[in-house]
């Protein structure tokens, strides 16, 4: 493959072709929409329980690779059925396991702000 010319054009073009694709996916994924509410509320959460830097980071880290996780799983599963669109074992297990990514990043995501909210949240409440 031969090396192209580095060009201001052809980054900007990349850019506009991944927003593009972000649209898409919060268009048409219906896990995406749910992936996007879940942060919006966490975002909420996270002002009106004035999070400190740290914990902002950890959030940010915590949505970010959540819906990075789902959108290579989407790809991946777009992939897989244009590839075989009829039932095939090989590729329902390849779309599980990109699932399953989605899962262990979800699970790990949401012990992450329950550990950052929940104190945050039971202090609001008893101590108000």
């Amino acid at each position: 493959m031969k090396p192209t010319k580095f060009s201001i054009h052809s980054r900007m073009q990349s850019f506009k072709y991944a927003f593009q694709g972000l649209i898409t996916f919060f268009q048409k994924e219906h896990n995406a929409k749910i992936h996007l509410f879940c942060a919006l509320l966490t975002v909420i959460v996270g002002i009106i329980t004035q999070l400190s830097p740290l914990e902002w980071i950890v959030i940010s880290f915590s949505i970010s690779s959540v819906i990075t996780t789902e959108l290579i799983n989407t790809s991946i599963e777009g992939i897989a059925d244009f590839i075989s669109p009829e039932r095939n074992q090989a590729i329902k297990q390849i779309k599980d396991i990109a699932a399953a990514a989605v899962l262990i990043t979800a699970i790990s995501s949401a012990i992450a702000g329950g550990i950052i909210f929940i104190p945050k949240i039971l202090e609001a409440i008893f101590l108000p």
